[in-house]
């Protein structure tokens, strides 16, 4: 399974660097696009989830540990599982859903359209159960009926929000300065100033000095990750693509990888302070952390929903809100019990993706006269716009 991982990783970075050498400079605009701003503030809360906030400090002393990962730093470990080079599976994925998907229309195709849905679904009741699961770790005393009871509402209220999609430019934007103020706050509790921050910023560099070693699965645990990101890549890329606001692509693919990680690697930075401080989070910065991820599990869980439910035209339009928001409930919430008591991984889903990715590539290649003519046809738009500007 990781030799399947290690090629499609490698698939994906080659298709990735041909796009920007032959299409660097065609604008990506969706449907409906917005300020750069507001297009990442929804990547970064969309395709992130509550792992983000409450994975770190418990993977710090496993990192710092295991020989596996001596190459380099914990902090740097953590930065290559969740930062830069794997936000290059949502580039490429966007670019298609922008440029290429409207023209060829594979996902209307009823197999990939069938296993799209399937895996948009599976990973959504992953996210709830990466929630359900990490809740008692954050909630000091909170009992197994009040942590059912807290998922059900939070998938409540990301079901009530993907209802209408006004809701997620402000959830995004405002879960944004949330978090940016959780860092400002957990940063002033390691009482480090600016030039600790600064330095413990800079061991983020050894990933970037070690950076092939995170191209393959340093170990299971980081196929995981791989395989996570995998899943999330196709379904993020539908969603984003709507909202690019016309960088060129060689533009959204530098945003893509370099903005999100700014602030990941800031959070990263002030939880190592207090890993290596051995400082203890209680009280109201434990609240905050809870309160942010619970902010970013409804932000995913919300474009995950609005989604698939627009892909299968279940939309709150048509159902009504009643209908709407109990048909998806109870869907969501018994997806996420179905992961919490039986085998189901969310490796499956990833390995899933990597086979619609092949499939993908398949119809492409057998549509590359077609693909060809729409390149030449976007070059010369791309071209007049430029001498127009």
């Amino acid at each position: 399974m990781e030799m399947v991982l290690s090629v499609a990783i490698i698939f994906t970075l080659v298709a990735s660097a041909l796009i920007l050498l032959r299409h660097g400079n065609v604008r990506c605009k969706g449907e409906m696009p917005t300020s750069l701003f507001t297009f990442i503030a929804i990547l970064f809360t969309s395709g992130l989830d509550v792992g983000l906030i409450m994975f770190p400090l418990t993977e710090f002393p496993v990192y710092a540990s295991e020989a596996e990962y001596g190459f380099a730093n914990p902090l740097a470990i953590e930065f290559g599982f969740w930062g830069f080079l794997v936000w290059g599976f949502y580039f490429l994925t966007t670019f298609y859903f922008v440029l290429i998907e409207p023209r060829v229309r594979l996902f209307e195709i009823p197999l990939i359209k069938f296993i799209n849905n399937l895996v948009i679904i599976g990973t959504c009741a992953f996210t709830g159960f990466l929630f359900l699961s990490y809740l008692p770790s954050y909630i000091e005393g909170i009992s197994p009926a009040m942590t059912y009871g807290l998922v059900a509402l939070v998938v409540l209220a990301a079901v009530w929000s993907s209802s209408d999609v006004r809701y997620v430019k402000l959830l995004s934007v405002a879960s944004t300065w949330l978090f940016i103020a959780l860092i400002i706050a957990m940063w002033l509790n390691t009482g480090a100033g600016v030039q600790g921050l600064g330095s413990t910023v800079a061991g983020i560099g050894e990933y970037f000095t070690n950076i092939h070693q995170f191209i393959t699965p340093i170990t299971d645990y980081h196929a995981f990750y791989l395989f996570w990101w995998f899943s999330w890549s196709i379904m993020i890329g539908q969603f984003v693509a709507r909202f690019s606001g016309g960088l060129k692509a060689w533009q959204l693919c530098v945003s893509m990888l370099v903005v999100p990680s700014i602030p990941i690697a800031i959070w990263f930075s002030v939880l190592y302070l207090h890993f290596e401080q051995t400082l203890a989070i209680g009280g109201l910065l434990n609240l905050a952390m809870v309160v942010v991820g619970v902010i970013f599990v409804i932000n995913s869980l919300d474009s995950l929903i609005r989604l698939y439910t627009t892909n299968l035209r279940i939309e709150a339009e048509k159902l009504g809100s009643v209908r709407y928001v109990a048909l998806n409930w109870t869907l969501m919430f018994g997806l996420v019990l179905l992961f919490q008591f039986t085998p189901l991984k969310i490796e499956w889903v990833g390995l899933a993706v990597i086979g619609l990715y092949g499939l993908i590539a398949i119809l492409l290649w057998q549509r590359r006269r077609q693909l060809n003519q729409l390149g030449e046809a976007v070059s010369q738009v791309s071209r007049a716009s430029a001498k127009a500007g």
